[in-house]
């Protein structure tokens, strides 16, 4: 039977809709496998089962003889290199269209966190250091009716989006393209240039991909043309943002304050994130409920159900050509 390696951890009913099909090898620990795991794993395997931690470039691809599939457990894959898994003739999946509403909440969870300070509140409360109500203790910014900028419209941006409504807030964003006017309408979302999003905005979040265009595409410029009194929100993929200039904005005091899902250098943080009370900082846990990591699972095995059946699987990442 093929072989099908996971690399991480997955969801057990995910790996019995796996099991009768193929030749199942599993890596049930909390353990991320090394390069050398990822070679062996791609030398012997039809199919590889991938996270977002797991760096698939070309010295593992080099090592595939039988590899007919990478099959990414997230919306996300940054970390492999499609173009040469195309180029040698292996597909690459992904689990789009599963974790937009999920990432959603998240990134609310963050606004309401980030500007009424309820990290340090929560810490400050458990080291019994709450002595009373007074009036000037972690205060905050308001959200209601303020301005949301939203850098990137798609799925994730659109249902973040349509949230704001229930907060009475003008809608601002920039994307790549213009959505069409009906869907503006929807959302009650303006179209606007980038710079102007950002001196606008009381809340700026990131929902852009990582392109060679978006890399970098926040950095002390943009930091700077936005309020002092204005919060950043990033949930997209790390290096869209200059985490250095981030860190520069946040002490100096050029912004109120921000909450990271996401890193830069991931696993890694920039030196100073973790000193600054008025950052909130996530293990990139954007679709971390039960049911949409148990969605995500299921489209997993549906791509690898159809690369063992010799069928293009159903979820191919953009931009893959052989």
């Amino acid at each position: 039977m093929p072989i099908v390696t996971v690399t991480n951890m997955f969801p057990e009913a995910a790996l019995e809709k796996l099991a009768p099909h193929c030749d199942l090898r599993t890596n049930q620990t909390e353990n991320p496998p090394t390069a050398e795991d990822l070679k062996k794993y791609a030398s012997e395997s039809a199919v590889i089962v991938t996270y977002l931690s797991d760096k698939i470039d070309r010295d593992i691809i080099d090592c595939a003889t039988d590899l007919q599939l990478i099959a990414n457990y997230g919306a996300g894959f940054n970390n492999i290199d499609v173009a040469y898994a195309a180029k040698k003739g292996i597909w690459v999946s992904n689990t789009p269209g599963v974790l937009h509403e999920t990432t959603a909440d998240l990134t609310w969870a963050m606004i309401l966190g980030a500007s009424r300070r309820l990290v340090p509140a929560d810490r400050f409360t458990r080291e019994n250091r709450f002595k009373g109500w007074q009036a000037k203790m972690f205060l905050g910014g308001d959200v209601y009716g303020k301005t949301l900028g939203i850098i990137g419209c798609g799925e994730i941006g659109s249902a973040v989006a349509r949230r704001a409504s229930g907060f009475r807030m003008r809608v601002l964003y920039c994307n790549r393209n213009r959505l069409p006017k009906e869907k503006e309408q929807a959302l009650n979302a303006v179209y606007t240039p980038l710079e102007e999003l950002l001196r606008q905005s009381d809340f700026v979040t990131v929902h852009a991909p990582l392109t060679e265009q978006t890399q970098h595409m926040i950095g002390k410029e943009q930091f700077l043309m936005m309020k002092p009194t204005a919060y950043f929100i990033h949930t997209a993929r790390g290096k869209v943002v200059d985490d250095k200039a981030l860190v520069e904005a946040l002490r100096e005091g050029r912004i109120a304050g921000a909450a990271l899902d996401v890193y830069e250098h991931e696993p890694a943080l920039t030196e100073g994130m973790t000193e600054l009370e008025n950052l909130m900082l996530l293990p990139h846990i954007g679709s971390a409920s039960h049911e949409t990591r148990d969605k995500m699972a299921d489209l997993v095995t549906d791509n690898v159900l159809d690369a063992l059946a010799a069928k293009t699987p159903r979820c191919l990442v953009p931009g893959w050509k052989a």
